[in-house]
C-alpha cells in the first residue's frame, strides 16, 4: 500500500493536515520548502511560472554577459549592451586620464624654462678685427620686467585691453571670449594663451593649434603664479619696430624704462599688441592714438581710471633715438652669424662680437671686384690667412640685388685648380717635378680630353705640365697613381665634397665644391699644416687634449718644397702669368668645360685668396679663362693688400654704433656719449651735456661763467 500511496490522489485538506506534501507524479522524495526567491511554488495547485521566468531571464543575462566578457576587446560585441551609467563613468575617467597624460607629455616636450627665453634671437653686432662695426642683426630685446617694480597703471593698461579676468580664470576664459565676440573689445585669447602661443607654438590658425594652446595654458597656470605668467608675457611680446618685450619697447618709443612710464604711454604700448605694424606710432601715430583711446576707455570701465583722469591725459610724445644704422646683412655676416649663434646661451643680452674680418681688406675686395669688367657675370672672392681666418669675402656683385653667397654656397667645378691634388699625390708617391710623362693626345678609351689650343708634345715634365695646365698629362698621371690616392690627398687637405672613384675626369676638376673649401685647401699648402678650417672668429689655441685628439697633418719638407716650386712655375711662367707679383707667389688657374667657370687660387705673403667668375645659370662665359679676368682680379687685390700697413689693434671696448667720421667735430654737432641717449654738444665755445636723471631730462652746460644745471624740455 505504501508504494501505491504515492499515487493516491489527496485532497487539499489532507495536505494541509499533514503539513507537507508532494506534487503529484513528482520524482523527488524531498519535502517542499518555500524559498524567498520564488515564494510558494504552488498557486492553487500549479507552479509559479512567473518566478521561474524571472530566474531564467537573470540566468540568460548572466550567460550573455559572460560570453561578452570573454570576447576580445576589439570586437564590437564586447561593448554592446553596456548601460549609460557604465559608459558615462568610463568616458569621464578616460578624459581625466588623457588630461594627465598630456600634461606629463608637455612637461617633457615643452619645458617650462622655454617661457623664460626671448622668442626672437637677441641683437648681435659684428665688428671687424679693428673694432669697426660691419653688421647688426637680430631683434631688440632687453631685460625682463618684474611686476612688483612696475607702476599699477602699466599693468592695468594691459589687463584692461588684453585680459580683464586674468587674475580670476584658469588660463582659458569663456566669458572673455564671449565678451570679445560681442563687443569687439579685447582678445578672445587670455594672456596665458598668448604666452603659450608665441612661446611654444607656431602662428598657424587651426582648431588643433587652439586646442594645444588651451592645454598649454592650463599647464602654465598649474606651474606658475599669475605674476610669473604676466612677467613672461610682457617681457616677450612683440611691440613692432623689431622691439620684443616691454622694456625694449618703452626705451625705443619713449626712451623711458618701463618703471617710469606715464599712464598715456603705457596705454599706447598696450594698444600695440593687437597689431604692432598697423598701430606702430612711428609710422601711424593717428592709428596708435585711436587705439590708445580705446585702452584708456577700457581702463575707465574697469575702474582703473576715473573719467576726469582719463580726460586729463595728454597725447604721449614719442622720443625715438636712432643711432647710426648698420646693414643687417652682408655676405660675410650671413656666413658668420649662424656660426656665432651656435654657441649662444638663451638670454636677453645683446652680443657684440669681434670677427676676423679686416675692414680695409674687405673694402679693397669690394673695390677690386666692383671695377672688374664682369659684364653680366658674377664674381666671388674669399681671402684668408694660412690658419683659416677669413679676412675678406665677396659673394657677388651686389648683396642688395642677390644675397646668395657664391663664395660659400655655390657649388661649382674647380677646373684645373683641382690638379693641385693630382700632382701632390704623385709627389707623395715618389715622383719628382723633373720626371716626365707622355703629353700626346689620348686616342683610346671612352674619355679623351684635349689640351687647350691643341698643344701637345711627346713628353713633358710634371712641373711644366702643371705650369701649362696640360689636360692629357694630368689624366695620364691620375691613371698612373690611381684615383684612391688622389681622393685621399684631397680629403687630407680638407675637401669634403663628393668625389667619384675611378673617374678620370676628376683629374680635370669635374667634381663640384665651394670656393671657400677650395681656398682652404690651398691654405693648407701655404701653412704646411692641414686640414685648414675657415673661421670667422679668432680661435683659442689648442689645449693638449684637443691637440692629442684632433691631430693635424703636414707634408715633408722635400714634398712641400716641390709642390711650391711647381705652383710658382704655374704663376710665373705658366697659365697664371697675369697674376705675377714682385714677391714670391704661388697659384693655379682653372677653367671648366665651355668656359662655364673661371678661377684663380693662390697665395703670397700671409694671404691665401680664391677668385671665381661665372654665371649663376651655368651658361658659358665669353671665353673667359682662369688666367684672364680672375688672375687679374687676384693680382689687383694682392697688390693692394700687401701694400697695407699692419692694422691697428682694436680698442678695449669698441663702440657698437661705430666710429664718428670725419673725426673733426663740426660746431653744433651732437655726439652720443652712451647707449642711454646722453648727448654732448659743442657750440660757440660752450659745452653742454643732455642726459636723463630718473627719466627726467637734465642739461649740464659749461661756459665762461662756469657750470650750470637746467631742466630740459619736460616730458608731456
Amino acid at each position: 500500500m505504501g508504494l501505491f500511496a504515492r499515487f493516491r490522489k489527496r485532497s487539499a485538506d489532507d495536505l494541509d493536515r499533514e503539513g507537507a506534501g508532494f506534487f503529484p507524479l513528482y520524482e523527488s522524495q524531498r519535502a517542499y520548502e518555500p524559498d524567498d526567491d520564488f515564494g510558494d511554488r504552488r498557486t492553487h495547485g500549479r507552479p509559479d511560472f512567473r518566478a521561474w521566468d524571472d530566474r531564467l531571464s537573470r540566468l540568460d543575462g548572466y550567460v550573455a554577459r559572460e560570453e561578452r566578457r570573454r570576447l576580445p576587446w576589439w570586437r564590437p560585441a564586447h561593448w554592446r549592451g553596456r548601460r549609460k551609467r557604465w559608459w558615462a563613468v568610463r568616458i569621464v575617467a578616460g578624459f581625466i586620464m588623457t588630461f594627465f597624460v598630456l600634461v606629463a607629455w608637455l612637461a617633457i616636450t615643452a619645458p617650462l624654462s622655454k617661457s623664460l627665453e626671448p622668442i626672437a634671437a637677441p641683437q648681435v653686432t659684428l665688428l671687424a678685427s679693428d673694432g669697426t662695426p660691419i653688421a647688426r642683426s637680430g631683434a631688440m630685446v632687453d631685460e625682463p620686467v618684474e611686476i612688483e617694480d612696475l607702476p599699477p597703471h602699466v599693468v592695468e593698461a594691459f589687463l584692461a585691453i588684453e585680459d580683464r579676468r586674468f587674475y580670476s580664470h584658469w588660463g582659458v576664459d569663456p566669458r572673455g571670449i564671449a565678451r570679445a565676440a560681442w563687443t569687439g573689445v579685447g582678445g578672445g585669447s587670455t594672456i596665458t594663451q598668448q604666452l603659450a602661443k608665441f612661446t611654444f607654438l607656431t602662428p598657424e590658425q587651426s582648431l588643433t593649434r587652439k586646442a594645444r594652446e588651451a592645454l598649454i595654458a592650463f599647464w602654465l597656470e598649474a606651474w606658475l603664479t599669475k605674476d610669473d605668467i604676466l612677467e613672461r608675457y610682457l617681457s616677450n611680446a612683440y611691440f613692432g619696430d623689431n622691439q620684443y618685450g616691454l622694456r625694449a619697447a618703452s626705451m625705443h618709443y619713449f626712451y623711458r624704462q618701463p618703471e617710469k612710464l606715464l599712464p598715456q604711454q603705457a596705454a599706447m604700448l598696450a594698444g600695440l599688441l593687437q597689431a604692432p605694424s598697423r598701430y606702430n606710432p612711428t609710422k601711424h601715430y593717428g592709428r596708435a592714438k585711436a587705439r590708445m583711446d580705446l585702452v584708456i576707455g577700457a581702463m575707465v570701465e574697469e575702474g582703473y581710471l576715473s573719467e576726469a583722469e582719463a580726460t586729463a591725459l595728454p597725447d604721449p610724445r614719442l622720443d625715438v633715438r636712432t643711432r647710426e644704422d648698420l646693414p643687417t646683412g652682408t655676405y660675410f655676416a650671413d656666413w658668420a652669424l649662424p656660426i656665432a649663434r651656435e654657441g649662444f646661451k638663451p638670454g636677453y643680452e645683446r652680443q657684440v662680437l669681434t670677427t676676423t674680418l679686416d675692414s680695409r681688406l674687405q673694402a679693397l675686395a669690394s673695390r677690386v671686384t666692383g671695377r672688374a669688367a664682369l659684364g653680366t657675370a658674377q664674381v666671388a672672392l674669399v681671402a684668408m690667412r694660412p690658419n683659416g681666418e677669413v679676412v675678406a669675402m665677396v659673394g657677388g656683385k651686389d648683396y642688395s640685388g642677390s644675397p646668395f653667397n657664391r663664395a660659400t654656397q655655390a657649388r661649382r667645378q674647380p677646373g684645373s685648380t683641382f690638379k693641385l691634388f693630382v700632382y701632390l699625390a704623385a709627389l707623395e708617391a715618389g715622383w719628382e717635378p723633373d720626371d716626365t710623362i707622355t703629353n700626346t693626345p689620348i686616342e683610346s678609351g671612352s674619355y679623351r680630353p684635349k689640351n687647350a689650343r691643341e698643344r701637345y708634345s711627346d713628353e713633358i715634365t710634371l712641373e711644366d705640365a702643371l705650369a701649362s695646365s696640360s689636360n692629357v698629362a694630368a689624366v695620364r698621371l691620375f691613371n698612373e697613381i690611381g684615383s684612391e690616392r688622389v681622393i685621399r690627398t684631397a680629403r687630407a687637405l680638407g675637401i669634403t665634397s663628393p668625389m667619384t672613384e675611378g673617374d678620370p675626369s676628376l683629374a680635370l676638376g669635374t667634381s663640384t665644391m665651394t670656393l671657400i673649401e677650395l681656398t682652404a685647401a690651398y691654405a693648407g699648402i701655404a701653412a704646411n699644416e692641414f686640414p685648414v678650417r675657415p673661421h670667422a672668429f679668432v680661435q683659442e689655441e689648442k689645449g693638449w687634449w684637443e691637440w692629442f685628439t684632433t691631430p693635424s697633418d703636414s707634408l715633408s719638407s722635400g714634398t712641400h718644397d716641390d709642390i711650391e716650386q711647381m705652383l710658382r712655375a704655374a704663376i710665373n711662367r705658366g697659365t697664371g702669368r697675369a697674376a705675377t707679383l714682385p714677391i714670391a707667389n704661388f697659384g693655379k688657374t682653372g677653367t671648366t668645360q665651355n668656359y662655364r667657370d673661371a678661377l684663380f687660387v693662390g697665395y703670397a705673403g700671409d694671404l691665401v685668396v680664391g677668385v671665381w667668375v661665372g654665371n649663376d645659370d651655368n651658361t658659358p662665359l665669353d671665353k673667359v679663362t682662369g688666367g684672364g679676368l680672375p688672375a687679374r682680379i687676384w693680382k689687383d687685390f694682392m697688390r693692394g693688400a700687401l701694400s697695407l700697413k699692419p692694422s691697428p689693434s682694436p680698442s678695449a671696448s669698441p663702440d657698437p654704433a661705430g666710429p664718428i667720421q670725419p673725426f673733426d667735430i663740426e660746431d653744433g654737432a651732437e655726439i652720443p656719449l652712451d647707449d642711454r641717449g646722453s648727448m654732448l654738444r659743442i657750440e660757440d665755445g660752450e659745452v653742454s651735456v643732455t642726459t636723463r636723471v630718473e627719466g627726467v631730462p637734465v642739461e649740464f652746460r659749461i661756459d665762461d661763467g662756469g657750470l650750470a644745471v637746467e631742466p630740459a624740455e619736460p616730458e608731456r
